[in-house]
Formats: structure tokens, sequence, C-alpha cells
């Protein structure tokens, strides 16, 4: 025997499965995350362009160091997004949240009417 969906257990999705509810992802939380995240792909391409230019080659420079390299290289530039940010992420969210300034600061509330008497201005 089947469930009938009802509206509480049913999530609204278009026709490939993919959810339209988007409401969530809209958060200062979510936005400092992706910046986070886009400043430690940055710095691990950097690092890897990095890796690139050696100017010679190593002695003891196989596929398991190399791989082991990437991995260590790929935490490195975690931790530096994390703690020590180059301020890549934090200008691209400051670009993104320029649409809805309360996406800058999770505790600060504009009045609607006062961001549309600053758009008119």
């Amino acid at each position: 025997m089947t469930t009938p969906v009802t509206s509480t257990n049913a999530v609204a999705s278009s026709p490939s499965g993919v959810s339209q509810d988007t409401s969530r992802l809209a958060t200062a939380a979510n936005l400092k995350k992706a910046g986070q995240k886009f400043e430690a792909i940055f710095v691990n391409m950097m690092l890897k362009s990095m890796r690139q230019a050696k100017l010679a080659d190593s002695l003891f420079d196989d596929k398991a160091t190399q791989q082991f390299r990437d991995m260590q290289d790929q935490q490195l530039a975690q931790n530096m997004a994390a703690t020590t940010p180059l301020g890549i992420g934090k200008a691209m969210t400051d670009f993104l949240a320029k649409g809805n300034p309360t996406l800058l600061d999770p505790t600060t509330t504009v009045d609607p009417q006062t961001q549309a008497e600053a758009k008119t201005k």
C-alpha cells in the first residue's frame, strides 16, 4: 500500500527532481561559506601553478609523492582560506551581497521601506 503525497510531506520540485525552494540558500552564513570555499579553490590553483613552475626535478619525485603533495596542498589551501584569507572570497561575497544588503551581516535587519527609499535616491 502506498502513502498518498500530501502537502505536509511533499517537496516542490521540478520535473528533473531538483528542489525549487531556494529560500534557505540566501543566508549570510551560506554566502560566507561559499566565499571561503572559493578562496580555498583559488589558493589551491595558485599552489598547483607554483608547483608546476619547478626549477629542477627532485631525486625522490614519484607518482605517490606527487599525489600526497596534491592532497597536502589542498588541505593547506583550505586552512589558509579559513585562518589567513587573501581577501578574494570576501571580495566575491561583498559583490554578491550588493543585491541583498542583509547578507553582509546576519545581525542586520533592513526595513523594506528604508531599503526602497534608498534605491529611489
